[in-house]
């Protein structure tokens, strides 16, 4: 039997992940009063990381669908492991 490579990040269950640039995280920082150990973590090694190209200290926005405001949006930081 063949085995076939399930693509984790394009799964349709899978909200989009979007590393931001260092700006861009600074102002999410400073919009919510908040340092980057407040953040809660996404490990570099979470399979919606895989073609992010993410390091240790980068942050991730996250945008899930929701059926009653239409898009949730998070953030995560990201720590190795």
């Amino acid at each position: 039997m063949e085995e076939t490579e399930i693509k984790v990040e394009r799964h349709v269950l899978v909200p989009e992940h979007i590393k931001l640039s260092k700006e861009e995280a600074q102002e999410v920082l400073q919009t919510f009063n908040i340092s980057f150990k407040q953040l809660p973590i996404i490990l570099k090694s979470d399979k919606a990381l895989k073609n992010l190209d993410v390091n240790h200290g980068d942050v991730i926005k996250i945008i899930r669908k929701s059926p009653v405001v239409g898009e949730a949006v998070f953030y995560r930081g990201v720590k190795n492991g």
